[in-house]
């Protein structure tokens, strides 16, 4: 699969960078929803949940590029104590390091 441009570059300056272990991706969760919108996808869902007692926290954003029919949906997970871990899909294929 094509990763689209604006998320391919978090990539390469090394603001996202994938955790094979966890098969998902070390990144800012806010950088990779702005990058899948300057893709071309727009906004459907955002949902963020926080857990007040662990101080976890965790979302889900969804967009569809109208001009392609795409799909594009990302799901991180957080805590105080590691930085986000972020699965990105694209057309219900994962988006994974190349």
């Amino acid at each position: 699969m094509h990763t689209p441009e604006y998320l391919n570059q978090l990539r390469e300056s090394g603001r996202m960078r994938w955790m094979g272990v966890a098969q998902g991706w070390i990144a800012e969760a806010e950088e990779v929803v702005s990058a899948l919108a300057r893709d071309g996808f727009e906004e459907c869902r955002y949902t963020e949940t926080r857990h007040p007692q662990s101080h976890a926290r965790g979302g889900v954003w969804q967009g569809l590029n109208r001009s392609s029919g795409a799909v594009a949906s990302a799901v991180w997970v957080n805590s105080d104590a590691r930085p986000h871990l972020v699965f990105i899909d694209i057309d219900g294929e994962p988006v994974r390091e190349t």
